[in-house]
């Protein structure tokens, strides 16, 4: 039963026998441990996957994040490493070969589509894209050498989502290992493992951590499943997370629930301020009524984070420009889940001389933060005064 206590987990889960009683549990900042005996040297040698022999393998702060992030997720076991793109590619190169084929939805995390589109084929790792809001879609792209599917639900600017737990069934019929991307909805929200995913990977750097200061990854699944990959990949790629790093986001996760609460609120207030403004043109966020997947939203999450997209009512891009512009307490930049409010306009890719598609020239990204939601809806619609359609 603890283990499905969130305080305990966040508070308290091993963290009983803290050195002289430390509220905070201590950085083990060093690259090498020691041992008492020639056996327990030769124990830790031979088992690095669950012993402290060197950082590059296990670190008892490491452990201890590890530890509580498994327990979140529901999951055996969970492995924290470097930055949100090594666990995607550790999760997806960990069960594949030369000659497989890998199904992922068409708008993945842009790392993710790196690593399918220019890295993998040079090892003769094939895929296929599909939208992914269809099962039926998504069974259909499977191959006899098809070994995982990679879902992200929802994508992180259209906010597509997929029927994890449907298409995760099916995938273990068939014998593929599924993977989704739960950085979105965090464990608070969603427990995709109890649906039946295999793998579950997050960006760290965001609401784990939750204050702009960390980049870190996680992947969590079974235990046979993490061995294998701290064994192969992790072992021998060494995107060894900073027991510094561990240690804050440890700090991070005491006030994930209470965060995720706060991201929630806001946005809802924000949504529905931008759902009545004449120069919005709509509002794409899952926990809404207006998105076309509301109710499979309903089945997924039990709240929503602070991440949504929307249309400007124009077709010129310098509203976009001067829209942006005119922000004062949205930051411009990249990444989400921190405590401040960020603007991200999806035409921003595209450079002088480029033809931005229709679809996404007025798409505004946003993350709304913890500020007072009276001033991000000021500050929204001073903004929104520049736009001129």
């Amino acid at each position: 039963m603890k283990n499905e206590n969130l305080s305990y987990i966040l508070h308290h889960m091993n963290e009983d026998d803290n050195p002289f009683g430390a509220v905070s549990p201590p950085i083990y900042q060093t690259s090498n441990f020691s041992f008492k005996s020639f056996a327990d040297f030769r124990e830790a040698l031979n088992d690095e996957v669950n012993h402290a022999l060197y950082t590059r393998g296990n670190n008892p702060t490491v452990m201890l994040a590890e530890q509580k992030l498994a327990a979140l997720e529901g999951a055996e076991r969970a492995k924290l490493l470097s930055s949100g793109s090594s666990a995607i590619s550790h999760a997806i190169m960990a069960f594949v070969k030369s000659g497989n084929h890998i199904v992922c939805v068409r708008d993945c995390y842009t790392w993710c589509a790196v690593l399918l589109d220019e890295y993998l084929p040079r090892f003769g790792v094939t895929h296929t894209y599909v939208e992914g809001t269809d099962i039926e879609e998504v069974l259909a792209a499977i191959k006899p050498e098809t070994k995982i599917i990679y879902l992200e639900s929802p994508t992180s600017l259209t906010f597509k989502l997929q029927d994890l737990e449907g298409i995760a069934a099916e995938a273990k019929k068939r014998g593929i290992k599924t993977i989704t991307d739960n950085t979105w909805a965090t464990p608070i929200y969603c427990k995709p493992i109890k649906l039946g995913v295999d793998l579950v990977v997050h960006s760290g750097s965001k609401y784990f951590g939750g204050s702009s200061d960390i980049v870190a990854g996680v992947v969590a699944g079974s235990k046979e499943d993490i061995d294998l990959i701290q064994k192969q990949e992790f072992m021998q790629l060494g995107t060894t997370p900073d027991p510094f790093m561990a240690w804050l986001l440890l700090r991070g996760l005491r006030t994930l629930h209470v965060r995720l609460k706060t991201h929630y609120e806001n946005t809802l207030l924000v949504t529905s301020f931008l759902q009545k403004h004449p120069r919005v043109e709509s509002i794409v966020y899952p926990m809404l009524p207006s998105h076309p997947q509301f109710e499979l939203a309903k089945k997924l999450f039990r709240g929503g984070s602070g991440l949504f997209s929307f249309r400007l009512k124009t077709k010129q891009f310098s509203d976009v420009i001067r829209f942006t512009d005119a922000l004062k307490l949205f930051k411009r930049a990249v990444s989400w889940g921190g405590y401040e409010s960020l603007v991200f306009p999806s035409a921003i890719r595209y450079f002088e001389g480029d033809d931005i598609p229709l679809e996404k020239m007025p798409l505004i990204r946003l993350h709304i933060g913890l500020e007072q939601s009276e001033d991000l809806i000021e500050d929204l619609e001073n903004a929104l005064k520049e736009v001129r359609g």
